[in-house]
């Protein structure tokens, strides 16, 4: 009686999603922009932090350039950040900014906090942050100051972010993300309600 031999398996390497490689890239490429200044950034330590090699970065985007023009977009972050009817935005908005931090490891503001640090890319960060967040919050607002209570919600909220992801501060960090909403959004949405 012979046996009967399979041949063995040889596992396929696992393919990285494409979007979570552009996603792990972006993060990585956020994560440095907040603590380095863009000139001294490269595409060697982007595709480090984000366990890629520097040409699969020149794939998805094509460029240093191209790169950092998607990190410095507010877009994505502020339809999420705003992503709520305005009778309950200050609570969403507390909400996001934590959990953002907390889980995802990232923060859909904060970027705007290191603009000095960027020579002119840091004028092109805070146009964006100006036209993607703030305007688009302004818009949402009815009554008067709008534009005023809009920045003063978002430095309400930038603010908590330092707090919260920067300084680290312990008994906010200590709390859940709850417990700071309960107590935090009423100072959000005071801005957001004329």
């Amino acid at each position: 009686m012979s046996a009967v031999s399979t041949p063995p398996v040889t596992p396929t390497p696992a393919r990285r999603d494409a979007e979570a490689t552009k996603a792990a890239i972006l993060k990585a490429a956020r994560h440095l922009l907040a603590r380095h200044a863009h000139a001294d950034i490269t595409l060697k330590a982007v595709a480090e932090r984000a366990g890629v090699s520097p040409p699969l970065i020149l794939k998805y985007f094509g460029n240093k350039d191209t790169l950092f023009a998607r990190v410095m977009s507010f877009e994505t972050d502020a339809a999420a950040l705003l992503a709520a009817p305005l009778d309950e935005l200050g609570a969403h908005m507390v909400s996001h900014v934590l959990v953002s931090q907390s889980e995802q490891g990232a923060d859909p503001l904060l970027r705007i906090v290191f603009a000095p640090l960027h020579g002119e890319q840091g004028d092109i960060l805070r146009a964006n942050f100006r036209t993607q967040v703030t305007d688009r919050l302004t818009d949402r607002l009815s009554g008067p100051d709008a534009g005023l209570r809009a920045e003063l919600a978002v430095a309400t909220l930038l603010g908590l972010g330092v707090m919260y992801g920067i300084a680290r501060g312990t008994e906010v960090r200590a709390s859940t993300v709850d417990a700071l909403v309960d107590r935090y959004a009423p100072a959000v949405q005071a801005h957001l309600t004329p």
